[in-house]
């Protein structure tokens, strides 16, 4: 019952009626794809920005009126719609809850405590970023948000990490592919428990089948990122190495606090809440900091109110914005028909096999992953489709579960204009306030390097076109190696 009313939070439930567009399906496409054409060229002429791309999410959903053959009211009340589903507003919440955590953690001194330890111990370069990966997916594990990883540890572990010598690019791609991991694989991820319902299985079960995927992607990002993250230049982090302070990582206390409330099952929002209060209370009684670098009231500002938790927020107000615009412009698509038309194209080409099956939902949860770059919103347009090829040839809950996960998490880490490249670029940006000598990754350079993600959507390419790992589902739910008679 939980997971239903999880899913049913996660999916909203407002009905609308169909929109018609110009061009049919391509014209419900078109807010979509102007935004990603926008942020793509935007980036690679080196001219983006959070506010430039929340214009161009506008410039989409404005452009999509004109192509609207249905009342322009109408379209604005799907916008509405789908400016109200809860999986921005989620997202949004958990991002400032990170973001604040993180801010604090900052203030605290423990990316100084962390460039010193990385020094003592020659856990500097290539080592650093493999550490960080295993860090990112352990913690995304536990607390089973890859966007809240994201936040943090963009900043906390990428200027330690520069300080000692990690490749900027190389370790931008650690964090999001640490993030791809615990997104796929948490039992408590939305889009483990939204791939779950809708397929009709249990979500412990399905982690269980689905570990192996993950590791076989794993190992081997592990060792690329130790072999090639190193070579980053340290000549400008003199400041940061001259103020490194082993005192920084009794910080290390709340994040722990975090992890731990997180593997026992509280929700996120109370854990990183309960790793905020453990962090201020350890900045008061420790010379590791003052109250002050948490809240602070300043009439000369323009904010008033400055510190870590103030940073926090304001850091990601536009992101937060973008994120309930993107979502808005992916429900204008599904209203638009745009699946249905991909779907029937399909199942004309798959017939009667198996392998077809399983190849065309991987490739529609791949297709819908490059245009929705919010992964739950992607994997619950998807999932109808997953079920339904599923249970015609019979492929188990666990198998359809883990092929619409893998790909969801995998790619939602990926492209250059989805949402968690965005906010780590959009963190390290904010977090070149405090550095100055922060290098700033952008979108289009880190992408080709996120190697979990790459190598889980391979993997489960692999899997569709050979069959490994293929079950099939019996009478009673069972797995089956050869489908039932």
């Amino acid at each position: 019952m939980e997971q239903d009313s999880q899913l049913s939070r996660a999916t909203g439930n407002s009905k609308m009626n169909k929109l018609d567009f110009r061009l049919g399906a391509f014209g419900a496409a078109v807010p979509l794809l102007f935004f990603v054409i926008w942020a793509i060229t935007t980036s690679v002429l080196q001219l983006s920005s959070e506010i430039g791309l929340v214009l161009g999410a506008i410039f989409g959903i404005t452009l999509g009126l004109f192509f609207c053959k249905s009342k322009w009211a109408d379209y604005a009340q799907g916008l509405f719609d789908g400016l109200a589903q809860p999986i921005g507003v989620v997202a949004m919440v958990a991002w400032f809850y990170a973001g604040m955590f993180a801010q604090v953690l900052q203030v605290g001194g423990l990316v100084e405590g962390l460039v010193w330890i990385g020094i003592i111990t020659g856990f500097t370069g290539g080592l650093f970023v493999g550490l960080t990966f295993i860090l990112a997916a352990t913690f995304s594990t536990a607390v089973g948000t890859g966007y809240g990883t994201t936040v943090a540890f963009c900043t906390l572990m990428f200027p330690a990490g520069v300080a000692t010598g990690a490749d900027p690019t190389i370790l931008f791609a650690a964090i999001l592919a640490g993030a791809v991991f615990g997104d796929n694989l948490a039992p408590v991820s939305d889009t483990t428990i939204v791939s779950a319902t809708t397929q009709d299985a249990d979500v412990p079960g399905v982690v269980k089948s689905r570990f192996k995927y993950a590791i076989i992607a794993a190992i081997p990002t592990l060792i690329i990122f130790i072999i090639f993250g190193g070579g980053g230049s340290i000549e400008n982090q003199a400041s940061i190495e001259a103020s490194t302070n082993p005192s920084g990582l009794l910080m290390l206390i709340p994040f722990v606090v975090v992890l731990f409330l997180a593997i026992s099952g509280h929700h996120i929002i109370t854990s990183l809440t309960w790793g905020i209060l453990t962090a201020i209370v350890m900045l008061v009684l420790f010379p590791v900091g003052s109250f002050s670098d948490v809240i602070r009231f300043n009439p000369d500002s323009d904010n008033i109110i400055e510190g870590a938790l103030i940073n926090g927020i304001v850091g990601y107000i536009n992101m937060a914005i973008l994120i309930l615009l993107i979502v808005a412009a992916a429900h204008l698509l599904r209203l638009g028909g745009t699946m249905e038309v991909i779907t029937s194209t399909l199942v004309k080409w798959i017939k009667n096999s198996v392998r077809r099956a399983e190849v065309s939902m991987w490739a529609i949860v791949a297709l819908l992953n490059s245009a929705i770059t919010i992964n739950t919103a992607a994997e619950i347009a998807a999932a109808p489709f997953v079920r339904e090829i599923g249970e015609k040839y019979k492929i188990h809950s666990y198998r359809r579960a883990n092929m619409l996960d893998a790909i969801t998490s995998a790619l939602g880490y990926i492209f250059p204009w989805g949402a968690p490249v965005l906010l780590g670029w959009s963190t390290i940006s904010m977090m070149q306030e405090t550095y100055e000598w922060l290098p700033i990754v952008s979108p289009t350079a880190v992408f080709p390097f996120v190697f979990q993600g790459w190598f889980l959507v391979i993997v489960m390419l692999v899997a569709a076109l050979t069959g490994w790992g293929l079950r099939y589902q019996g009478k009673n739910g069972e797995e089956l190696k050869q489908p039932p008679k």
